[in-house]
């Protein structure tokens, strides 16, 4: 143009894509910067659904608080339960019975493949996918019988207590669980077979999302998505509890750190907590399912209405709560999405001085940022569906 120089500018768009419940799981809103379909930036904002748990804890008793941890990851309920009730066990330095702790272990892997499963179907569904959505809660509801056989609802368990259980396992439901541990491997090959080799899905998902083992750990990532990276570490077997030692099981391992490799991670966590299930109804012992302590344990309900000492027994506890020793103290579990940890810290009253839990979406996420950069905008979609969040573990 005569010697004349051109200029090419570019412009970004900044486009808010949630709250809303379809492909971002729940309220969360991702602030997002285009430039045409490639993202710039992408700041997810969280604190939609916060409720204060950690706060509440503080003004109830330890066992008041129980039924404030469901809520935490509402998708695994029995494992903020187990995580929440090892750590006031570990501040009362007592350990429950054998038969209490495989139960523990039974509901805790049942957990695993119910939430595994509801990530499974939305994923794919978020990705295109709706078939497996139907399949997977078709399994999920099965497991949502079993639950509900066992503490009367389907979300939200409170069946794990401090110092053992809320009651023994009922009839018939080891029977019922046989039945789901033998034919669920073969449910696992249905997805598979809809998934693994699916040209589409590893279109969406190879490459996707790259996380090296030095940036997991910076990040500080855990459970699935840190072993979808290769990093070696599962607290069952690492820093076992709740007798997971007595337990043979794999810690399934990714190696390219993608999208893809955290789905076949997860896939084969179904197929290893299957796999334990199993050897807990195989030696599943008998005795007593909570602890020999009247001032930790609640008395059988049918001591209660016949003994006017279980009854003062049963009131103390109610009224007053369980009073743990000065101290302070950190317990993590392997919860289906990573490390769930608890920090109390006891004044030697009935409620905690200070609770805070570590939760593993709220860490998982805050990565959302840097896997996003330079990636195409449906690309965010199955990031956010890799990561397997739920908002109220983010918020607490």
């Amino acid at each position: 143009m005569n010697g004349a120089q051109t200029m090419s500018q570019t412009e970004t768009m900044v486009l808010n894509l949630g709250p809303q419940h379809p492909s971002t799981h729940g309220v969360l809103r991702v602030v997002v910067e285009l430039e045409g379909e490639l993202i710039v930036k992408a700041d997810p904002d969280i604190g939609y659904l916060h409720r204060g748990i950690e706060k509440m804890c503080e003004f109830r008793t330890y066992h008041q608080c129980l039924p404030l941890t469901d809520r935490i990851d509402y998708l695994a309920g029995s494992a903020n339960n187990l995580g929440f009730v090892l750590a006031v066990e570990k501040l009362l330095g007592v350990e429950v019975p054998k038969r209490c702790q495989y139960i523990r272990v039974m509901i805790a892997e049942l957990t695993r493949i119910s939430s595994h499963l509801f990530w499974l179907g939305t994923h794919g569904h978020d990705l295109g996918a709706m078939t497996p959505l139907f399949y997977a809660f078709r399994e999920r509801e099965k497991l949502m019988d079993l639950f509900e056989m066992v503490w009367g609802g389907r979300l939200f368990p409170c069946y794990f207590r401090i110092g053992g259980l809320a009651a023994d396992l009922p009839e018939g439901f080891t029977d019922q669980v046989w039945e789901f541990v033998e034919t669920f491997p073969k449910k696992i090959e249905d997805y598979e077979n809809l998934l693994t080799y699916n040209r589409i899905w590893i279109a969406r998902t190879k490459g996707v999302g790259v996380m090296t083992p030095d940036e997991v750990l910076d990040w500080g990532w855990s459970g699935p998505m840190a072993r979808g990276s290769g990093v070696d570490w599962d607290l069952r077997r690492d820093n076992p509890y709740s007798r997971y030692e007595d337990f043979d099981f794999v810690v399934p391992l990714g190696s390219n750190g993608d999208t893809y490799d955290r789905y076949l991670v997860r896939m084969e966590e179904m197929r290893q907590s299957n796999r334990i299930v199993r050897q807990v109804l195989e030696n599943l012992p008998a005795g007593d399912i909570n602890v020999a302590d009247p001032r930790v344990a609640l008395p059988p309900k049918e001591r209660v209405y016949n003994n006017i000492e279980a009854l003062i027994n049963h009131f103390l506890i109610i009224e007053e709560g369980i009073i743990p020793p000065v101290g302070e103290v950190y317990q993590a579990i392997e919860a289906p999405k990573g490390e769930l940890g608890f920090y109390i810290a006891s004044d030697g009253t009935g409620h905690p001085l200070r609770v805070k839990i570590r939760a593993p979406s709220f860490a998982n996420l805050a990565a959302l940022g840097k896997l996003a950069k330079g990636r195409l905008l449906a690309d965010l979609i199955a990031l956010i569906g890799t990561m397997d969040i739920v908002l109220a573990d983010v918020d607490r």
